[in-house]
């Protein structure tokens, strides 16, 4: 699997996370890296607080608890192979999440999803949206009873002749296979593909032959792009289950979630604009709104977050 060296947990009392704590512990202790501990702790109450004293006191007193109760987390858990580290934060989650990233430039998040019920059951929330939308690193987004190791890993791919999408999709396949083979668990690779313009090119007066000709020249495209895609020894050996859909995205991915009982997605969040069917915008963030599984999401190589350093 790819050696994740400098991985960054992020925990909260809130959201239970000892799922994320376990499966970070685990690949710190595979690779040998650094392990940082980090929380994030709510901005104070300042209509219940009176005086700059009072709120630095508030801020240190939660900041102590905090740190003890991340402690008390690792006793059980703690190896010698792992260079442990715990930094208590305080200010807006995903922004102060970030910003440790890039001080401290880790190459994966692991976080918590949040169980937002009263948005239309979905399980990602605020803070994990806007990591997998801005987040300069992978971002694993673990469910909450979701237990290692996994069973059935999709990996959602868009192939084409762009090479900054040629490599995001290599890097989807290489943590997706590579966490298939540790884990002894089914791989599942799924493109969803549609003929572009197919409204217009149905209207433009082609007839029915010459439609389903075009149609079908397509998806043979398609299906060799996949195959060359996926022509590769640490791919096949796993023997995956492909599944080349004709379709929309935010529909088909979710759905074949469900009908395989997958437990890990492994996606692009964020693409160059222009690549006409790949997950982009708000097209993700559908999918990722209805899938009841840990996602691991990625960024195309040169991704810049717009998030800076204060």
């Amino acid at each position: 699997m790819q050696k994740f060296n400098n991985i960054l947990v992020v925990l909260d009392p809130e959201t239970e996370g000892m799922a994320a704590l376990d499966r970070a512990v685990s690949l710190a202790k595979s690779n040998g890296g650094r392990l940082t501990l980090l929380s994030v702790l709510k901005e104070p109450s300042y209509s219940q607080i009176h005086g700059v004293f009072a709120v630095q006191q508030q801020l240190k007193s939660a900041a102590s608890e905090r740190r003890e109760w991340l402690q008390d987390l690792m006793i059980p858990r703690q190896d010698s192979s792992i260079d442990l580290a715990i930094n208590i934060i305080q200010g807006t989650a995903f922004l102060e999440i970030i910003r440790q990233v890039l001080r401290e430039q880790h190459d994966l998040v692991i976080t918590t999803a949040e169980d937002k019920k009263e948005l239309r059951a979905r399980l990602f929330g605020t803070t994990s949206m806007h990591l997998m939308r801005k987040c300069p690193c992978p971002v694993w987004v673990v469910k909450r009873e979701q237990l290692q190791p996994h069973t059935r890993i999709l990996a959602a791919v868009d192939p084409s002749h762009d090479p900054s999408q040629d490599s995001l999709n290599q890097l989807i396949l290489q943590l997706a296979s590579n966490i298939a083979l540790k884990e002894e668990a089914e791989l599942h690779i799924v493109h969803v593909w549609h003929l572009f313009g197919e409204r217009y090119v149905r209207d433009s007066g082609m007839t029915k032959q010459d439609f389903e000709e075009t149609k079908a020249l397509e998806e043979k495209l398609n299906t060799e792009r996949l195959d060359s895609l996926l022509n590769r020894d640490e791919i096949t050996s796993l023997q995956p289950h492909l599944h080349l859909i004709e379709g929309d995205p935010d529909e088909c991915i979710p759905e074949v979630v469900r009908e395989q009982d997958i437990d890990l997605l492994v996606m692009g969040t964020v693409c160059r604009t222009g690549i006409a069917g790949f997950l982009i915008g708000n097209t993700a963030e559908e999918v990722l709104n209805q899938v009841d599984c840990s996602v691991l999401t990625l960024k195309p190589e040169g991704f810049v977050t717009p998030v800076v350093l204060e």
